[in-house]
């Protein structure tokens, strides 16, 4: 237990923070082949600026941020800002063949955008491929010159970037798997700021080590950038104090575990209150989907050492939940809520102009004539099949001559179509596992189906995971949006019984909600933000299966509430 002594030095932190004046931030990311050595072996990978994670962008609210990316991989390429706004900036949102066609080898282009309206942490990765396994970094955002923190300033902050790492090439681990129709390989690691930790083969050395002095608070700026595992995050013998999530803070709260989806940031406190020595923490995965089919199930973990702590002694490890803790995951996802009148807070929109019923589940595709396919589930091969997913039983398909942002700028007919049903073609009982292999709802055609919205319509999202294939907790990405959680459950939404749930209050903000498994999520947001804005399911298992769409919001009324064009550097198919 912390001492009484201890708390008080942590309690009497100082409140006040100034930091630098609004500016210009400009990076040069040279993204190329990088060799690494990890769990005895050496792999070559796609890295930014020969670093993993890649580096970290330090702005602050109000700043315009400027990065040329150099494409000397020999990949198509694209980089995301994930969590960015892109008011008026839409060609800078990076998801390939959705705002722009990606960057050529040999190739360049600048990404130009302004930090509007948040602050905290989000991060950047790349949007093309399974890329962002190796091409990822924190992108944090400080307040204005003069402002504080709504919490106590801490004495460091310390990126907390989690990972997952596979013993391959994350390429050929991909184009198999699509080629096949098969489920992927599974990941062989999760990494703490791209260092697997001690329990993995010939990784003793290569561990994330974070010193802290006795008394001190330290902000860590959790941030999950796993492909295709949510991650339970614990720190032996400490608490932690939730301030924020998805750049947007929150009322504290206290807990001994955070739940992290892909995608997702979480901000926590932590005040180094216990007797000097070394403690680990350890990320290790929740996974959700019935049945526990084959995941990643190992542990990774950094240490963290008080200073003056003796070199010899082992560390404390935490009890880690076990993985399908699913009341666990939900109380800490529930328990959340938004800081009132904090800086950038938005009030719930009471007036509602489009209502959406959106199933997120797994499905099947057809075997392509003269193709071997090799889809099992649970090691039970379903014949002449392969792996797909798709929301209200589309199953998304990205263009492949024109984004779709260049289709609405110049109106390119051919490239999307915006009859995406607002409800399921079929009413079922979607988490009912006894339909889990319904042939007659199984198989979701393919298409580019997206929703056209009116500028500053405020759109109430239901999603609903279904039993198809198999329950799993979906983290649902919108792209150039925040949102409010109004609330979540498990089983089937009933809008006669769940909107009494519905927190109007103090909601959650965030722009990645992971749809509880076998349950449902109810957001809503303000399409305010001219442009196409991909929306889709964060594990990158399902996005290019399908498991997508994309919002198309219209131009407003005035010149500063229309989509600029194209800069003149954009990428061309």
């Amino acid at each position: 237990m912390a001492r009484p002594g201890l708390l008080l030095i942590c309690a009497v932190v100082l409140l006040a923070s100034s930091f630098a004046s609004a500016a210009v931030v400009e990076h040069t990311f040279t993204v190329q082949n990088l060799t690494v050595t990890r769990l005895c072996n050496q792999r070559v990978i796609t890295a930014v600026n020969n670093k993993l994670p890649g580096p970290t962008l330090h702005v602050h609210v109000g700043d315009t941020v400027v990065v040329h990316v150099i494409n000397n991989s020999p990949y198509n390429l694209t980089i995301h800002w994930h969590g960015i706004f892109q008011r008026l900036s839409a060609w800078a949102d990076g998801p390939s063949m959705v705002t722009q066609c990606p960057i050529l080898p040999g190739n360049q282009y600048t990404y130009k955008f302004q930090i509007i309206d948040q602050e905290g942490t989000l991060w950047w990765h790349a949007h093309s491929s399974w890329l962002r396994a190796t091409v990822y970094g924190a992108l944090i955002i400080r307040p204005k010159t003069g402002q504080s923190y709504p919490f106590l300033k801490p004495y460091k902050e310390v990126p907390i970037v989690l990972g997952e790492w596979w013993d391959a090439n994350v390429i050929d681990v991909e184009n198999e798997a699509l080629a096949t129709g098969a489920a992927p390989n599974n990941s062989n690691a999760y990494t703490i700021n791209g260092l697997p930790g001690d329990l993995y083969n010939c990784s003793q050395n290569q561990i994330y080590t974070l010193n802290v002095k006795q008394g001190n608070v330290y902000l860590l700026r959790i941030i999950n950038a796993a492909l295709n595992n949510q991650l339970f995050f614990k720190i032996a013998n400490h608490n932690m104090t939730v301030v924020a999530v998805d750049a947007t803070y929150t009322n504290p709260y206290v807990t001994d575990v955070v739940v992290i989806a892909p995608g997702q940031t979480v901000d926590v406190l932590l005040c180094a209150d216990q007797p000097v020595g070394s403690y680990y923490m350890a990320a290790t995965p929740y996974a959700s989907a019935a049945g526990a089919p084959l995941f990643d199930n190992t542990t990774t973990r950094g240490i963290i050492v008080y200073d003056g702590a003796a070199s010899n002694v082992t560390p404390q490890m935490p009890a880690l939940p076990a993985f399908n803790d699913t009341p666990t995951a939900h109380k800490f996802y529930t328990n959340i809520t938004g800081l009132v009148g904090a800086p950038h807070w938005v009030p719930v929109a009471t007036q509602v102009d489009k209502r959406m019923f959106v199933t997120v589940g797994l499905a099947l595709e057809a075997c392509p004539e003269n193709t071997t396919c090799k889809f099992s589930i649970n090691g039970t091969s379903i014949n002449d099949t392969k792996f797909s997913a798709s929301m209200n039983n589309a199953s998304f398909e990205f263009p492949t001559t024109l984004s779709m942002l260049q289709a609405f700028f110049f109106n390119v007919p051919g490239i999307y179509t915006t009859d995406f049903p607002s409800r399921p073609p079929l009413k079922f009982d979607y988490t009912n596992s006894n339909l889990s292999f319904d042939t007659s709802l199984l198989f979701a055609p393919k298409s580019t189906k997206v929703t056209r919205l009116q500028y500053n319509t405020t759109v109430e999202l239901v999603f609903q995971d279904t039993s198809l294939i198999g329950v799993e907790n979906h983290p649902m990405h919108i792209h150039g949006f925040n949102f409010h959680v109004l609330a979540q459950g498990f089983g089937n939404y009933n809008p006669s019984k769940h909107q009494k749930l519905f927190n109007l209050v103090n909601p959650q903000m965030r722009n990645t909600i992971a749809v509880p498994v076998g349950g449902w999520a109810v957001v809503r947001f303000t399409a305010n933000n001219p442009g196409v804005w991909l929306t889709h399911c964060h594990l990158d298992v399902h996005l290019p299966v399908g498991l997508a769409t994309a919002f198309v919001v219209e131009n407003g009324p005035t010149p500063s509430t229309t989509l600029p064009p194209p800069p003149a550097d954009l990428p061309q198919c």
